[in-house]
């Protein structure tokens, strides 16, 4: 929640996380701070790096601070080794920023798994919440769509589930402004008795209960690009391989419209009448717009990066820290979840059984 007295947006950032750290940060916090005018960032990291490339930032005069450490946490570390040996580096001082209370939100395009281990360490879950998620948005044929959990939940709970489809909801609502989310469970299948125990337990419960949104049961793996549903929940193991699958198949198809469009004279020809179409699709699938993942239920809002993302990219994920601290996400997850919580333990014990999964 947004304590600062003078009404801007303070934001923490990881300058020396990502591939191409600490540019890519500086130039997205430019690019943010004409985008959004409240904010104010703390970069940290090595101040010998970071200030002659805040210097050559006009936008971002009077409006940042550099807390400067030599120490960083690098790709290729474990989350346990970091965690253990990464307290001064910029990834955990500026964790520890919203935690102290001296920045709203983090950003980082640093290694995630010690970013969400030291994240879930330092800011603790919030109230009622068993388990964070990472959520993050991508197109679809009609849209937008949310989907959690991303990969920081390998198994879960009926519960935990539950909680994803509330979290989710509200994020879809805030982020894309999606006034009633349309909530579905990714299965096996679309009938009833399809999948595993706990995920018929948990749609037993999500039709039981009064949402943020509606449920309207199972969805495949084929309904996340058509639109079916605002928000797909799902495990961090099922949401990841669906996650990375997605985005080689985009990698795929890109590949081969280029090969095919210098295939011959006659394609390179056809490509030019057609160029402005594909600057549409272009911008219609990049990656850069849909840049900014949630680790959501911790007592804080942390954003994940792409590593690989440029200034552009960084910025977007800097937006959607400031839009969940601007219309203060964490509150409305905390109210929603306890209500529902009460809501879960008042059901009848019949709701809580799964029936017996359907032969194919």
């Amino acid at each position: 929640m947004n304590t600062n007295p003078t009404g801007s947006i303070r934001i923490a950032l990881d300058a020396m996380g990502g591939d191409r750290a600490p540019k890519i940060v500086v130039q997205g916090a430019g690019i943010a701070q004409i985008r959004y005018p409240k904010a104010e960032f703390t970069f940290y990291g090595n101040e010998a790096e970071i200030a002659p490339l805040v210097a050559k930032q006009k936008n971002l005069r009077g409006r940042v601070a550099i807390v400067h450490t030599p120490d960083r946490i690098s790709a290729d570390d474990k989350p346990a080794i970091a965690l253990r040996s990464g307290r001064n580096s910029s990834m955990r001082l500026a964790i520890n920023a919203v935690s102290e209370g001296k920045a709203d939100a983090v950003v980082s395009a640093g290694n995630t798994g010690a970013l969400m281990g030291m994240a879930k360490f330092v800011l603790k879950t919030l109230p009622d919440i068993d388990r964070p998620a990472i959520i993050a948005f991508f197109p679809t044929m009609k849209g937008e769509a949310v989907m959690l959990d991303l990969g920081a939940n390998i198994e879960c709970t009926p519960e935990n589930l539950v909680d994803f489809a509330v979290m989710g909801a509200i994020f879809a609502n805030t982020v894309l402004g999606v006034h009633q989310p349309r909530i579905g469970l990714l299965n096996v299948g679309a009938e009833e008795t399809k999948g595993r125990e706990d995920v018929r337990i948990a749609a037993q419960e999500l039709r039981a209960l009064e949402l943020p949104g509606e449920f309207i049961g199972y969805v495949e793996g084929d309904d996340i690009t058509k639109g079916t549903v605002d928000v797909i929940v799902t495990d961090g193991f099922t949401g990841n391989v669906a996650l990375k699958t997605a985005e080689g198949t985009a990698k795929m198809y890109t590949e081969f419209l280029k090969r095919t469009f210098k295939s011959s004279w006659l394609a390179q020809m056809g490509y030019i009448f057609a160029r402005s179409a594909f600057q549409k699709l272009r911008k219609r699938i990049d990656p850069r717009t849909y840049n900014g993942a949630l680790f959501v239920g911790l007592r804080g809002v942390c954003v994940k990066s792409h590593g690989g993302t440029d200034g552009i990219g960084f910025a977007n994920a800097i937006g959607v820290a400031y839009d969940l601290v601007q219309y203060k996400f964490n509150d409305q997850i905390s109210s929603r979840v306890h209500v529902m919580h009460e809501k879960i333990q008042a059901l009848p014990s019949e709701i809580k059984t799964a029936q017996p999964e359907a032969v194919a």
